[in-house]
């Protein structure tokens, strides 16, 4: 809508002036200038390790005591799994997922801070945890020593794996 009004306001302006803002709204229309605003991830080493392609699930593990399972998805999803490395003080960058991630921590320690309620969590070597789809999240080893982790994620069909967001402008940590 703004790209629109720039050029509804140059179309009296001269050729030159009109290509320039042309260009311009195709740069922002196509995510060139946006990814600017990312933050940029350190020492942070994702490995992809496979990735399946799946139909639509409804998938359903019966009651055993108190577990239960349900899985769903409404179109193809894309499954991959990962393996992450984070150096001692290397940290992710701010991002989120189009799908749930489930993380294991292989060996170490990571800080995973939630951009929403700008809280954080301490996993270690052993845990795991999930990271919802579309929440805006970052990862950090605040410990002296190397970290790896796991990620295996179901997002929907040819999906990126990450998505870059901005620094959340409420949270300092």
């Amino acid at each position: 809508m703004i790209i629109v009004r720039v050029i509804r306001r140059l179309a009296g302006a001269s050729s030159q002036r009109r290509g320039v803002a042309a260009v311009a709204a195709l740069a922002v229309s196509a995510g060139i200038i946006l990814p600017a605003l990312a933050t940029p991830g350190s020492d942070f080493t994702p490995t992809p390790l496979s990735k399946g392609l799946f139909g639509p699930m409804d998938v359903k593990a019966d009651k055993t005591d108190k577990w239960d399972l349900l899985l769903k998805t409404k179109d193809a999803s894309d499954i991959t799994v990962d393996r992450l490395s984070v150096g001692a003080g290397g940290q992710s960058g701010w991002h989120t997922h189009a799908g749930a991630t489930f993380i294991t921590i292989t060996s170490g320690e990571v800080v995973w801070i939630d951009g929403l309620a700008c809280s954080s969590t301490t996993y270690r070597a052993g845990e795991g945890f999930v990271e919802p789809a579309n929440h805006v999240h970052l990862v950090r080893n605040a410990s002296g020593s190397p970290a790896d982790f796991i990620a295996v994620q179901v997002r929907p069909k040819n999906s990126p794996p990450r998505i870059d967001a901005p620094k959340p402008n409420s949270c300092n940590l």
